[in-house]
Protein backbone atom coordinates (compact mmCIF):
# COMPACT_ATOMS: atom_id res chain seq x y z
CA UNK A 1 0.00 0.00 0.00
CA UNK A 2 1.30 3.66 -1.23
CA UNK A 3 -0.41 6.98 -0.05
CA UNK A 4 -2.41 8.50 -2.57
CA UNK A 5 -0.31 10.65 -4.55
CA UNK A 6 -2.90 12.79 -5.51
CA UNK A 7 -4.09 14.05 -2.58
CA UNK A 8 -3.49 17.63 -1.57
CA UNK A 9 -1.44 17.37 1.21
CA UNK A 10 1.05 15.16 1.15
CA UNK A 11 4.52 15.23 2.68
CA UNK A 12 7.50 12.71 2.59
CA UNK A 13 10.51 13.13 5.19
CA UNK A 14 13.54 11.46 6.34
CA UNK A 15 16.38 10.61 8.93
CA UNK A 16 19.57 9.44 9.72
CA UNK A 17 19.46 7.13 13.12
CA UNK A 18 22.63 5.81 14.49
CA UNK A 19 21.10 2.70 16.51
CA UNK A 20 20.01 -0.61 15.39
CA UNK A 21 17.30 -1.15 13.19
CA UNK A 22 15.99 -3.76 15.75
CA UNK A 23 15.52 -0.74 18.26
CA UNK A 24 14.29 1.81 16.13
CA UNK A 25 11.70 -0.82 14.78
CA UNK A 26 10.91 -1.77 18.61
CA UNK A 27 10.22 1.79 19.54
CA UNK A 28 8.30 2.88 16.41
CA UNK A 29 5.73 0.17 17.15
CA UNK A 30 5.49 0.52 20.52
CA UNK A 31 2.11 2.47 20.32
CA UNK A 32 1.62 2.32 23.80
CA UNK A 33 4.86 3.97 24.79
CA UNK A 34 4.50 6.66 22.12
CA UNK A 35 3.68 9.51 24.59
CA UNK A 36 7.08 8.76 26.76
CA UNK A 37 9.25 10.12 23.70
CA UNK A 38 6.42 11.87 21.05
CA UNK A 39 5.62 15.18 23.00
CA UNK A 40 2.93 15.66 20.50
CA UNK A 41 1.19 12.10 21.39
CA UNK A 42 -0.96 12.58 24.09
CA UNK A 43 -2.67 9.06 24.46
CA UNK A 44 -1.84 6.09 22.64
CA UNK A 45 -3.13 2.95 22.96
CA UNK A 46 -2.91 -0.72 21.03
CA UNK A 47 -3.93 -4.39 22.19
CA UNK A 48 -1.08 -6.03 21.33
CA UNK A 49 1.94 -5.87 18.88
CA UNK A 50 0.94 -4.26 15.23
CA UNK A 51 -0.13 -6.86 12.76
CA UNK A 52 -2.06 -6.44 9.68
CA UNK A 53 -5.24 -5.21 10.78
CA UNK A 54 -4.48 -4.05 14.13
CA UNK A 55 -6.28 -1.17 15.30
CA UNK A 56 -4.81 1.72 17.53
CA UNK A 57 -6.29 4.50 18.96
CA UNK A 58 -4.39 7.73 19.73
CA UNK A 59 -4.71 11.18 20.24
CA UNK A 60 -2.29 14.25 18.77
CA UNK A 61 -3.27 17.47 17.87
CA UNK A 62 -6.51 17.51 19.64
CA UNK A 63 -7.66 15.28 17.18
CA UNK A 64 -8.87 11.15 18.62
CA UNK A 65 -7.27 9.21 15.77
CA UNK A 66 -8.36 5.35 14.41
CA UNK A 67 -5.58 4.10 12.60
CA UNK A 68 -5.38 0.57 11.01
CA UNK A 69 -2.00 -1.51 10.44
CA UNK A 70 -2.34 -1.99 6.50
CA UNK A 71 1.25 -3.61 5.59
CA UNK A 72 3.82 -4.81 7.41
CA UNK A 73 7.55 -5.92 6.83
CA UNK A 74 9.34 -6.54 10.23
CA UNK A 75 11.79 -4.57 10.87
CA UNK A 76 11.91 -2.37 7.74
CA UNK A 77 8.34 -1.06 6.45
CA UNK A 78 4.82 -0.66 8.25
CA UNK A 79 1.95 1.02 6.90
CA UNK A 80 -1.27 2.53 8.50
CA UNK A 81 -3.99 4.81 7.93
CA UNK A 82 -7.30 6.19 9.35
CA UNK A 83 -9.22 9.22 9.51
CA UNK A 84 -10.34 12.14 11.85
CA UNK A 85 -12.55 14.86 11.71
CA UNK A 86 -12.72 14.07 8.03
CA UNK A 87 -9.11 13.66 7.36
CA UNK A 88 -8.05 10.38 5.54
CA UNK A 89 -4.46 9.57 5.90
CA UNK A 90 -2.30 6.61 4.53
CA UNK A 91 0.63 6.73 6.90
CA UNK A 92 4.31 4.34 5.16
CA UNK A 93 7.17 3.89 7.53
CA UNK A 94 10.63 2.35 5.69
CA UNK A 95 13.45 1.79 7.60
CA UNK A 96 16.37 1.05 5.54
CA UNK A 97 20.32 -0.12 6.95
CA UNK A 98 22.95 2.35 5.94
CA UNK A 99 26.57 1.75 6.55
CA UNK A 100 26.53 4.73 8.79
CA UNK A 101 23.06 4.01 10.69
CA UNK A 102 19.24 3.36 9.10
CA UNK A 103 18.01 5.85 7.09
CA UNK A 104 14.05 6.25 8.36
CA UNK A 105 11.63 7.89 5.45
CA UNK A 106 8.18 8.41 5.81
CA UNK A 107 5.70 9.85 3.96
CA UNK A 108 2.24 10.45 4.59
CA UNK A 109 -0.98 12.06 2.75
CA UNK A 110 -4.32 13.63 3.80
CA UNK A 111 -7.50 13.90 2.04
CA UNK A 112 -11.22 14.89 2.45
CA UNK A 113 -13.40 18.14 2.69
CA UNK A 114 -11.56 19.65 5.52
CA UNK A 115 -8.29 19.13 3.68
CA UNK A 116 -9.62 20.56 0.18
CA UNK A 117 -10.56 23.35 2.14
CA UNK A 118 -7.56 24.16 4.12
CA UNK A 119 -4.68 22.40 2.07
CA UNK A 120 -2.45 25.45 2.33
CA UNK A 121 -2.71 25.76 6.06
CA UNK A 122 -2.43 21.88 6.85
CA UNK A 123 0.45 21.23 4.73
CA UNK A 124 3.02 22.76 7.00
CA UNK A 125 1.07 21.46 10.01
CA UNK A 126 2.16 18.12 8.28
CA UNK A 127 5.42 18.66 7.73
CA UNK A 128 6.28 20.10 10.72
CA UNK A 129 4.41 16.73 12.34
CA UNK A 130 6.39 14.59 10.81
CA UNK A 131 9.86 15.93 11.13
CA UNK A 132 8.92 16.17 14.68
CA UNK A 133 8.39 12.72 15.30
CA UNK A 134 11.87 11.72 12.72
CA UNK A 135 13.82 14.08 15.31
CA UNK A 136 11.90 12.32 18.43
CA UNK A 137 12.30 9.17 17.10
CA UNK A 138 16.55 9.63 16.70
CA UNK A 139 16.39 10.39 19.80
CA UNK A 140 14.44 7.90 21.74
CA UNK A 141 16.65 5.07 19.48
CA UNK A 142 19.99 7.03 20.06
CA UNK A 143 19.50 7.61 23.60
CA UNK A 144 18.14 4.14 24.33
CA UNK A 145 21.49 2.40 23.02
CA UNK A 146 24.30 4.71 24.08
CA UNK A 147 27.44 5.69 21.47
CA UNK A 148 29.13 2.13 22.26
CA UNK A 149 25.87 -0.25 20.88
CA UNK A 150 25.20 1.22 18.06
CA UNK A 151 24.80 0.04 14.40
Amino acid sequence: MEINSAAPVITRDEILIDAPIETIWGIQTDVNAWPSWQPDVDRAQADGPLAVGSVFRWQTAGLDITSTVQEVDVPHRIVWGGSAQGIVAVHVWMLGPQEDGVLVRTEESWEGEPVNAQAEALQPALDGSLRNWLENLKRAAEDSVGPTTRH
